[in-house]
């Protein structure tokens, strides 16, 4: 199909969204070669074929805040899709928080929302050291998320979730993004694979994240973006 409308953002802009993106998926210090070549290739082949995004490496906090931090809105939707990255396996790790934080610091924006968010914060050696408490016990015996904070009641993620819900998709280079990252229905326990090799585990999301609902609602979005706006056709995300 035709595309009606041009990008909202520059080439730059989105290259360094996508290696902001990537700095928070690989906080925990993976990051070798075939990695960087494997994101690579989505990106640039799938998401932005004709789009020169240069050299998709880690990103520094104060490189990203000198192209993201000149417009509030769009630093704080990146920030969302960082958020989003973060927690699509249902566990926001504090490497993750840490890499957010700093990006959050640079582009000189205070949400509140991240700040209700640190209450679920998940430290595997932390977590270790605790095995043997009643909790702990407990909420391995039933399952519950690792976003569950240590006290949680039913609207304890509410300011997350609005926060979340909030961000509207206004290029198509993200919202490809996003639905090839989001799958599309509540998946059983799996691996998520992208040209052979696995790229991220995740739980069934609708029963353990209580965040899957916002993740769904953004490629929902997005799909509606690329369709009605780009008029893309957007079956092969189906």
């Amino acid at each position: 199909m035709t595309s009606k409308i041009e990008h909202q953002y520059t080439n730059e802009q989105i290259s360094v969204w996508l290696r902001g993106l990537l700095t928070v998926a690989w906080a925990d210090g993976h990051f070798d070669p075939e990695e960087q070549e494997l994101i690579a290739q989505l990106t640039q082949d799938e998401l932005a074929p004709h789009t020169d995004l240069g050299e998709l490496e880690p990103i520094s906090a104060e490189e990203l805040a000198a192209t993201l931090g000149q417009d509030s809105q769009m630093a704080e939707n990146f920030l969302r899709t960082a958020v989003m990255m973060a927690l699509a396996n249902g566990v926001y790790s504090v490497e993750e928080s840490n890499v957010i934080n700093q990006f959050l610091a640079a582009l000189g924006l205070e949400i509140k929302a991240l700040q209700v968010l640190e209450q679920t914060l998940y430290d595997p050696a932390k977590h270790d050291l605790q095995a043997n408490d009643a909790f702990v016990a407990e909420a391995n015996a039933t399952a519950v998320s690792p976003l569950q904070p240590p006290h949680p009641s039913s609207n304890v993620l509410k300011p997350v979730q609005d926060w979340l819900d909030g961000m509207e998709v206004q290029d198509r280079r993200v919202a490809r993004f996003v639905c090839k990252m989001v799958p599309p229905q509540c998946p059983f326990e799996r691996d998520i694979k992208l040209f052979g090799r696995k790229v991220v585990h995740i739980p069934p999301m609708c029963k353990l994240n209580p965040l899957y609902e916002q993740l769904v609602g953004l490629r929902f979005r997005a799909l509606s973006y690329l369709a009605d706006d780009c008029g893309e056709d957007v079956s092969k995300y189906c």
